[in-house]
């Protein structure tokens, strides 16, 4: 087991969605840890997300890119950091087909910089130091049919820009690792959903939607396939191969809850028609099907057996509970 009490570790992007919840945990629960949240606050990163701490003496927030080496190193000296974590990210894919080249500067570059100062700044004195790479399912491309998983060994076959930019990311880790020693451990998530998440991912754009009356887009006809992970999860998760993963190692992360966008739609509707009913009738029939985006891929799914039998990491929340939980979230901060 790692011991990381009184340990100084960097986040990287720890405004962002799932950033803000795994700094909140570190923050709260190792109170001699030093957490040093580095995020750029793009539209995605929101320090609202953090109102709970901010006055934790164990706390520090920067305002930084992970593209400016300089502002990496000077944060990696004045902290003396042992540990990174890297969420930085930008990650919708939406917007990568738009701004490719926005993806492939902070994905990859970014990745890039951080990995020189860490190899840099620790300059082979690896005791007590990790690199913690947080990525996707997605590079693992599309599963075309409904009963192949993806596992540690699947073979990359990214089908978006952002998806590329991160297989990309996961290859300079890897390389680093084989090339230097540079410690380092890497995770793959299926999809994100919860409390705090940016209203341009699927679930906040129904809920956000539903509640005000507006149409909510499902691209084709709504068979594509996805593996939902409760952010909460994914965070017990990380903390899990934070504490006990060995050098080197990559581990796929999965809710284990797999549906079509349209039956996670017509679920959360239901859900919706339970807690905030509406005058204007069910909020099924604010479904509208749009025209399908370039390269969608079809199904992801994750096989998680790997960080289960070697780490006993399991998923607490099952999907109706955590999208419950998510849409009293929302309907209790629409300001935000």
């Amino acid at each position: 087991m790692r011991e990381i009490n009184g340990k100084n570790i960097l986040v990287t992007g720890g405004a962002g969605f799932i950033g803000s919840h795994l700094v909140t945990h570190l923050v709260k629960k190792y109170d001699k840890c030093q957490i040093i949240n580095f995020d750029k606050l793009t539209y995605a990163g929101n320090l609202n997300n953090l109102i709970g701490v901010e006055k934790f003496k164990n706390y520090k927030f920067i305002n930084g890119d992970i593209c400016e080496y300089d502002s990496i190193k000077s944060t990696f000296n004045k902290y003396n950091i042992d540990i990174v974590i890297n969420l930085a990210a930008e990650s919708h894919v939406d917007r990568s087909i738009e701004e490719p080249f926005a993806f492939a500067e902070t994905n990859v570059i970014g990745t890039l910089k951080l990995l020189e100062a860490a190899k840099n700044i620790w300059n082979n004195d690896y005791t007590d130091k990790l690199f913690y790479h947080i990525s996707t399912d997605e590079v693992f491309g599309s599963l075309d049919n409904d009963h192949d998983l993806f596992t540690e060994l699947s073979h990359y076959d990214p089908s978006s820009s952002y998806s590329a930019s991160k297989a990309s990311s996961d290859h300079f880790v890897g390389a680093y690792y084989r090339t230097f020693d540079l410690p380092i451990v890497i995770s793959n998530c299926s999809n994100n959903y919860g409390p705090y998440q940016y209203p341009e991912k699927l679930i906040p754009v129904i809920i956000d939607n539903a509640l005000n009356n507006r149409s909510i887009p499902i691209y084709g006809d709504g068979s594509n396939v996805r593996d939902w992970l409760f952010v909460s999860d994914h965070i017990s998760a990380m903390e899990c191969i934070l504490m006990n993963s060995p050098i080197g190692e990559s581990y796929n992360i999965g809710g284990g809850d797999e549906m079509k966008n349209i039956d996670l739609v017509r679920t959360i509707c239901d859900l919706m028609d339970e807690k905030v009913p509406s005058e204007k009738g069910k909020y099924n029939d604010l479904i509208a099907f749009v025209k399908d985006r370039p390269g969608h891929d079809y199904r992801y799914a994750i096989d998680s057996s790997k960080i289960k039998n070697k780490l006993g990491w399991e998923p607490e929340f099952s999907i109706k509970k955590a999208l419950s939980i998510t849409i009293d979230w929302y309907k209790d901060n629409q300001e935000w």
